[in-house]
């Protein structure tokens, strides 16, 4: 019996890597492919996925990469280099450990009745106060006219359903990649005030998002930000990535900034869900 044993073990020894090859899953790409030789196949398991669309193209990810490239409001070279290493494997320390350093409303983020409304501020209207609720739902994706700022003529003209509560606005910034280019860019399509004014005044959009920094066209920038931050009732999505994302309805838009006590803005992560 334990001649037989020995056996087996030596058998199992020979066997040809062939036999213990193990195929990538269309639900799960994290496993590599062995081939004969026992070398790995397909992706380089060194090598990050980055990927924008997930599970067959149900869910869209809005929100940008940060870069030292990403556009920062008012700046001509970009965000710059916001991420370094306080603690680092290679000079000593257990762990490495990041930190950060840049204005919480770079990238994609969203804007808090305290950012333009001092009293707000002080009364605490912060990032941690904003309402899940409006962040997270069914939302709907629209064209904007392009060469068109956000009028009232262009609400109107949306038709954009009475009972829709959060809108993602797709401009010309989209078209003209402005997000992938680090100089600000005062051109930028965004909302007049006539324009913030019939959406709060005529709609139940709770959520309003855009594909640049600003909201708001540059020319009407506080005056748009007045008109929709002053009922505390707006939560304004900036920065969104919305290239390759079909129009239309989405079961739910999900978009979640850090609960930063004390804070007028937060960066936030944005999925958008078929």
């Amino acid at each position: 019996m334990n001649h037989t044993l020995h056996l087996l073990v030596l058998l199992l020894l020979l066997l040809p890597c062939t036999l213990l090859v193990y195929t990538i899953t269309a639900t799960n790409q994290a496993y590599p492919t062995l081939t004969e030789d026992c070398s790995v196949s397909g992706e380089d398991m060194h090598v990050p996925a980055r990927r924008e669309v997930y599970d067959n193209g149900r869910i869209f990810d809005i929100s940008h990469r940060y870069t030292p490239e990403l556009p920062s409001y008012g700046v001509k070279d970009g965000l710059g280099e916001y991420l370094s290493l306080g603690m680092s494997i290679k000079n000593g320390s257990d762990a490495n450990v990041s930190v950060m350093k840049f204005s919480v409303h770079s990238g994609t983020h969203v804007d808090t009745p305290g950012h333009v409304f001092d009293h707000y501020y002080d009364a605490g209207f912060d990032v941690d106060a904003l309402d899940l609720e409006f962040l997270n739902g069914p939302a709907l994706v629209v064209d904007v006219p392009r060469n068109k700022n956000i009028t009232a003529e262009v609400m109107e003209a949306l038709n954009i359903p009475k009972g829709v509560r959060r809108v993602l606005f797709r401009t010309l910034n989209t078209d003209r990649k402005l997000m992938w280019k680090k100089e600000f860019d005062t051109s930028a399509v965004g909302f007049m005030e006539d324009g913030a004014k019939w959406l709060v005044d005529n709609t139940n959009i709770k959520l309003v998002g855009l594909d640049y920094l600003n909201v708001a066209a540059h020319v009407d920038a506080l005056p748009v930000h007045y008109a929709f931050l002053q009922g505390r009732e707006m939560i304004l999505v900036e920065g969104l990535k919305l290239d390759g994302v079909p129009a239309g309805i989405y079961s739910s838009v999900h978009c979640l900034p850090l609960r930063l006590i004390g804070s007028d803005g937060s960066p936030a992560r944005c999925i958008l869900i078929k």
